[in-house]
């Protein structure tokens, strides 16, 4: 019997999971997640869900699963705000235009690994200032990579989404259960 080890202290991916029926067990370890000048947004979260999960020990019969997120507009990878204002400047650029986010994934068993991206468009309303204020006070951009969670009160900037819901809140859980079937 495999038991699904969750490589991460996200409590968004903790829920998908939970929400897709795959019940699992928590193990976390710090990881360096600084990137490479100028990588594109789908490798740098390939890249840190694989240091993430690498640096999680995985026992015999433990299928590991890791993610990151980031969020990507004009070129710029927006990680999670450094302070208040960090957070309205990226929002302020985010209004009234499309971003993607970036989900990437590492799957390893004893057998196979899957390493993966998954993107989803996010438009934003065209936001005042106030508005902006308004949701940074909430406290919730602040631990959120592009200062938003679409799963909470940010989901009131949000105009339209092409792609994976799931993806946004930290987890494609569609294509993550795909390649679980093949490994647990």
């Amino acid at each position: 019997m495999k038991t699904l080890l969750l490589a991460s202290g996200s409590p968004r991916r903790a829920e998908i999971l939970t929400q897709g029926g795959f019940p699992f067990i928590k193990r976390t370890a710090e990881t360096d997640e600084t990137l490479p000048q100028g990588i594109a947004p789908a490798d740098a979260v390939k890249l840190l869900a694989e240091r993430k999960g690498k640096a999680v020990e995985r026992h015999e019969n433990e299928v590991l699963l890791s993610a990151d997120t980031v969020v990507a507009f004009d070129g710029k990878i927006l990680g999670k705000p450094k302070d208040k204002g960090d957070a309205f400047e990226m929002l302020k650029s985010l209004s009234g235009h499309t971003h993607s986010v970036f989900t990437g994934v590492y799957i390893a068993s004893d057998e196979k690994e899957f390493l993966f991206s998954t993107e989803t468009e996010v438009r934003f309303f065209e936001l005042t200032e106030e508005e902006i204020k308004a949701y940074i006070e909430t406290g919730e951009p602040m631990d959120k990579a592009g200062a938003y969670g679409i799963q909470g009160k940010g989901a009131l900037l949000v105009e339209s989404i092409c792609g994976d819901y799931l993806n946004v809140v930290g987890l494609p859980l569609s294509k993550v259960a795909k390649a679980l079937k093949e490994v647990l």
